[in-house]
């Protein structure tokens, strides 16, 4: 275990049980949620998809139907 882990790990152990409880069920989710998105992405025909949407946002940038991004302002 690296020593940030561990640092989060003692945090948390400190924390009520009910907040202890949450906390490990979101890393539970995340973790499960990461896992999820390696298997897809693993997958053959993401790929294909992938580069299909990629082609499809181009066209939309290219045909005027996009605009910037202003971080920002999120």
């Amino acid at each position: 275990m690296t020593q940030l882990l561990q640092q989060a790990f003692e945090r948390a152990a400190a924390l009520p049980q009910e907040d202890q409880d949450r906390f490990a069920r979101f890393l539970l989710a995340e973790l499960e949620s990461e896992e999820r998105w390696a298997e897809l992405f693993s997958r053959p025909e993401s790929e294909e998809l992938l580069e299909k949407m990629a082609d499809e946002a181009l066209a939309a940038h290219r045909a005027g139907r996009t605009k910037p991004l202003k971080v920002e302002e999120m």
